[in-house]
């Protein structure tokens, strides 16, 4: 299942981008992992296997993630 940001995620990451980039996109990766009922497992522990799925899916971690680029 892909996920496609709606229009309410979008304006939560904006919102939570402006105070704290990396946040957000921990924000966008755990929505990107997340199943059907919204729920995330990890096989290693959670701290680990964040840090190494954050390290392969964002070249820079404070950079703007969402097509379009930051709404001002």
């Amino acid at each position: 299942m892909t996920f496609i940001p709606n229009r309410r995620f979008k304006r939560d990451y904006d919102r939570i981008f402006k105070k704290d980039p990396v946040a957000a996109n921990v924000f966008l990766l755990m929505c990107e992992l997340a199943d059907e009922k919204g729920q995330v497992t990890f096989s290693e522990p959670a701290e680990v296997e964040i840090q190494h799925l954050l390290m392969a899916r964002f070249d820079d971690l404070r950079a703007y993630q969402l097509p379009g680029g930051p709404k001002r």
